[in-house]
Parts: C-alpha cells; structure tokens; sequence
C-alpha cells in the first residue's frame, strides 16, 4: 500500500500536539483542535509529499494459506440472501 503524507520530523509532531492540546486548553473541541493542526501542518508542507510503502505482505501470505470458509460456492446460505 503506498500513501503520500507530509514528512514530520519526531520534534514537528510533538510541537503539533502540544498545539492540540494548547487550543483544548482554550475551550476548543478536541477534533476541531486536530482538524486545525493538521490544516496548519498542510500549509506548512504543501508540496513536501513523501511516498511511504506499507508492507502487507506477510497478510497476503496468511490470507493465502488459509482455506476459503466462505467462498463463494452453490452452498444453502447462499440462496437464502
């Protein structure tokens, strides 16, 4: 899986959660907070797009070598949907 996020140094991230907790602190609610930090993070990084792979791999294989319970054959519980 490949997502494209703003790459944030471990000193941004802790800076965006202390600005979170900052505006609760002013009587904001706690999505708003994050909705607005993650506004201000977007502006600051608009064009520093980073591609990231997730591995799902190891998913795949287990998905894989598992039989199927339920497939997608002629059985009863099919025909009463």
């Amino acid at each position: 899986m490949l997502a494209g996020m703003p790459s944030l140094s471990h000193l941004e991230q802790q800076e965006a959660a202390d600005r979170i907790h900052q505006l609760m602190e002013q009587g904001m609610s706690s999505g708003e907070a994050i909705a607005r930090v993650a506004q201000e993070i977007r502006e600051k990084h608009q064009g520093d797009q980073v591609s990231v792979m997730f591995d799902d791999e190891d998913d795949d294989e287990e998905y894989q070598e598992r039989p199927d319970d339920q497939g997608d054959d002629d059985s009863e519980e099919d025909e009463n949907y």
